[in-house]
């Protein structure tokens, strides 16, 4: 049930919803309990959507990003959370909270992998937008909070340090040196993608749905 919220219209339970999903070969009366608690959050925000709104010409096809990485979040695994949402038009068209295939060695090559697989998104959209007669607007900006993930995006070459990287990772600065994305710094606080990757305080949570989201404040 929560899944299905996920994938359509409830992206401020994302992280959540990935951390329960662990405990589905092995539910405990503690997962069973932080379950509980994110059904009374549905529940009592129940009104809460995905939010449309009128934008000025120049936004109206306009896509940007946001990426974030929790480095090494798991005190058992040690593998890294990568979390994104996309914009469209200023509406959230996709967003993602997922547990990485393997344990990243600094925040940086976390960062780097989440980004990575915020690009598969955003490519795909680029691409349906292309077929249906519509030209995205270039560089579309991806926004994220870390210089050292900027820094391995941006240059297309190999050092000790990221040699062992997964080469299907390393496919972004092309990307970039096509001009079709412009990796652009972001503050943590400002970072959209911050609550996809990590539980928060509730004041930074209910900051970041109220950018993506209807809420009852508004």
């Amino acid at each position: 049930m929560l899944l299905y919220l996920v994938k359509h219209s409830r992206p401020d339970i994302t992280n959540a919803t990935r951390e329960l999903s662990k405990s589905m070969d092995g539910a405990t009366m503690l997962g069973y309990q932080e379950f509980l608690r994110v059904i009374k959050y549905v529940l009592d925000t129940e009104g809460y959507g995905l939010k449309l709104k009128p934008v000025s010409e120049d936004e109206v096809w306009k896509l940007t990003a946001y990426t974030d990485s929790d480095w090494a979040g798991n005190q058992e695994s040690r593998i890294s959370v990568s979390g994104y949402i996309l914009y469209f038009a200023s509406v959230a068209v996709a967003w993602r909270s997922r547990g990485q295939n393997s344990v990243s060695l600094s925040s940086s090559e976390a960062e780097y992998v989440a980004l990575s697989e915020c690009m598969k998104d955003v490519r795909f959209v680029m691409e349906k937008m292309r077929e249906l007669g519509m030209e995205p607007p270039i560089p579309v900006v991806v926004r994220i909070d870390n210089v050292g993930a900027m820094f391995m995006a941006e240059n297309n070459t190999t050092s000790q340090r990221t040699r062992h990287i997964d080469i299907r990772y390393k496919w972004v600065a092309e990307f970039i040196e096509a001009g079709e994305i412009d990796v652009v710094f972001v503050k943590t606080s400002d970072n959209d993608a911050d609550i996809f990757t990590k539980n928060t305080s509730r004041v930074i949570h209910d900051k970041h749905v109220e950018k993506m989201m209807w809420t009852d404040k508004q």
